[in-house]
Parts: C-alpha cells; sequence; structure tokens
C-alpha cells in the first residue's frame, strides 16, 4: 500500500515549494547552503556568520525544517540544525536538469557576487546549472574556458567569468553531489 505524505513524514509539494524558494531567495539559499557545510550549527550563529536579521534567520529554519531540508541535531537550548543534501531531477519537454546543493550554493552568492548574479540576469537559472556543470569539468582540468565559451555559446571572456565565480562552489560542494 502506497504511504500518505503525512505517513511518509516527507511533505513532497512543500518541499518542492521550498526548493523553488532557495533558487528565488539568495537569503534563504545562504542559510541552507550555511548549514550544509558547517552544520550543526545554531541559528545564532547563522545570524553572526551570515549577518542575518534574527527573524528571518528563524522563519528560514523553520522553513527549511518543515520541508524536510533541515533537521534539528540536538533537542536542547541552543538547538543545533544541519542541513540534509537535495538532488531533485527535473524533466519537461525532453531537457533534464537536476537541482543540487552546488547549485543552491550558488544562488546564495548572487547577492554578493556580482558575476554570478549578471550570469543569472543574462541566462536565467537553467544557464546558471548548465554553467556550473561545466564549471566542475573546469576545475577537473578537462574543458578550459574556450571549449565552454564555444558550448555555452558565450564569449571566451564571459566563460571564463562565470567559470572563475563557480570555481569555490565546485570545490566547496563536490562531496555533496
Amino acid at each position: 500500500m502506497a504511504k500518505s505524505s503525512a505517513q511518509s513524514g516527507r511533505p513532497p509539494l512543500r518541499q518542492l515549494q521550498t526548493i523553488v524558494d532557495l533558487l528565488e531567495t539568495p537569503s534563504l539559499a545562504r542559510i541552507y547552503a550555511y548549514l550544509l557545510q558547517n552544520g550543526p550549527t545554531t541559528v545564532s550563529t547563522i545570524i553572526s556568520e551570515l549577518d542575518v536579521p534574527q527573524g528571518t534567520a528563524y522563519d528560514y529554519i523553520h522553513k527549511l525544517e518543515i520541508a524536510d531540508l533541515a533537521r534539528k541535531t540536538r533537542n536542547e537550548r541552543p538547538y543545533e540544525y544541519d542541513a540534509e543534501p537535495i538532488s531533485l531531477t527535473l524533466s519537461t519537454n525532453g531537457h533534464t536538469q537536476t537541482i543540487t546543493p552546488a547549485l543552491i550554493a550558488a544562488v546564495a552568492r548572487r547577492e554578493r557576487d556580482e558575476d554570478i548574479n549578471v550570469y543569472i540576469e543574462r541566462h536565467g537559472l537553467d544557464g546558471l546549472a548548465t554553467a556550473l556543470e561545466y564549471a566542475g569539468e573546469y576545475v577537473d582540468g578537462t574543458v578550459n574556458h574556450r571549449i565552454a565559451a564555444r558550448e555555452l555559446d558565450l564569449s571566451p571572456l564571459e566563460a571564463e567569468i562565470i567559470l572563475q565565480a563557480l570555481e569555490p562552489v565546485v570545490d566547496e560542494y563536490a562531496l555533496h553531489e
């Protein structure tokens, strides 16, 4: 017999909505990425390290917890939280895209990295996800910026800029892929 989402403990539509919110809200993405890299950690640490308002931090942690993307790892105060790695593959009209922790981390950098922000404005999140795949190959040394430029239909300069901007994301999130 199939389990309902209430029985399995995982609310799939709420989780999907929260993943969409992670892609649209860089500050939420920053908190998720921080938890994934540094958890378990307290909300007060998140507030001080990420310089986010207290109310926002608690609201976002609660949102992630409800969607099963974060969990409380300590049941006495101060509570500590950790994040669950995301891997969601979407297929539409013959195109497949996977949402990964690295993609969320790249979105999280949007507010503080003008190169990533401009790239998203020009090429959208799908373009960023594809550039992130090439950034992985760039870091591995299997692709250079000229090959990536040709494949992404970019100028060599724009390819070099986005690959260098995404290089730290690839390095930091290789374990979660």
